[in-house]
């Protein structure tokens, strides 16, 4: 199959891009780097430096005819939603709507699209959380996700478009950047690992539900081959606080100079979040496999090789 990776030479991008390509797939990445990286970029797919948003996207659906869009480019940090919501809404509203339109234009059957759970669901629902839940994002980082998946609806109800939506919990792994403000695992891990102290916004008791990233390219691949128009919760169902986070990472590395160490809590920054994932399980036979110590383990690997 010919399939279009955006922001591809990213963190989760990168990795859908290995398993594609291992697959047989014929993929091509459409990065601007602006947060991804070139290494990333695996050396079977053909790789386009270009923008989203930007109206020369159309050269490469004409040149390269995707079959299916894995849509994973994206402004994707929520507290810079908040400080620019006008460039999120660029991004993540205006910059899908030129690749759907561009796909409608060069035949594109699917796309498979990477939403957030937390971010999405909002606060006060219940927790693990289901598909079920009415959607209140209180971020505008939640609400151009959630305007992505309405137009999805929209595009397929009028022209035949397939989709399916994957509603993420906080995906970590090998790959992520540390250097951004989303991203805590990442964060940590590379301060931890230089000796450098990290800072847990506000008290630490904000809850996340951490998903490795392995487990993550698994649930799109199961959902590239089959016929389900829907949206999925891909998480693990458990929380986890941010305290309890940095005492993990501080275990495995064995860096127990390191102490715990609290600032300024966050404006727009969620305290609770966890997924269900009993949908998913039964459509799409998906369930997380990697357990938080042993992903966090392979992550601070990671890490370490590179420094």
């Amino acid at each position: 199959m010919k399939i279009l990776v955006t922001g591809g030479a990213g963190f989760i991008g990168s990795h859908v891009v290995d398993r594609l390509v291992l697959e047989g797939h014929s993929v091509s990445v459409i990065d601007n780097l602006s947060t991804g990286k070139i290494e990333n970029v695996n050396r079977e797919a053909k790789f386009h430096k270009i923008d989203i948003i930007s109206p020369r996207i159309e050269r490469v659906f004409k040149k390269e005819r995707p079959e299916l869009i894995c849509h994973f480019a994206a402004q994707m940090d929520v507290r810079r939603s908040v400080a620019d919501p006008i460039y999120d809404a660029q991004s993540n509203i205006i910059g899908m709507l030129n690749l759907m339109e561009n796909g409608l234009r060069y035949g594109v059957r699917k796309v498979i699209f990477a939403s957030t759970g937390g971010a999405v669901y909002g606060e006060g629902v219940p927790y693990p959380t289901s598909e079920e839940c009415i959607p209140r994002p209180i971020s505008p980082y939640g609400i151009s996700k959630l305007t992505g998946e309405h137009y999805l609806i929209y595009y397929n109800v009028s022209y035949g478009l397939n989709y399916v939506v994957l509603r993420y919990a906080n995906v970590y792994g090998p790959r992520q950047d540390p250097f951004g403000e989303a991203g805590v695992v990442a964060i940590f891990n590379q301060k931890i690992l230089r000796d450098e102290q990290p800072v847990i916004n506000g008290n630490g008791m904000q809850t996340r539900d951490y998903v490795y990233v392995d487990d993550v390219v698994d649930a799109v691949i199961a959902s590239t081959y089959n016929d389900i128009n829907d949206v999925f919760n891909v998480g693990t169902g458990v929380e986890t606080s941010v305290n309890e986070l940095f005492r993990h990472l501080i275990e495995i590395t064995g860096k127990s100079h390191i102490k715990e160490v609290h600032g300024q809590a966050k404006k727009g920054e969620q305290l609770r979040s966890c997924l269900s994932y009993d949908k998913i399980r039964k459509a799409l036979d998906w369930e997380p496999r990697v357990p938080l110590r042993e992903g966090l383990t392979r992550t601070i690997e990671f890490f370490r090789g590179r420094l």
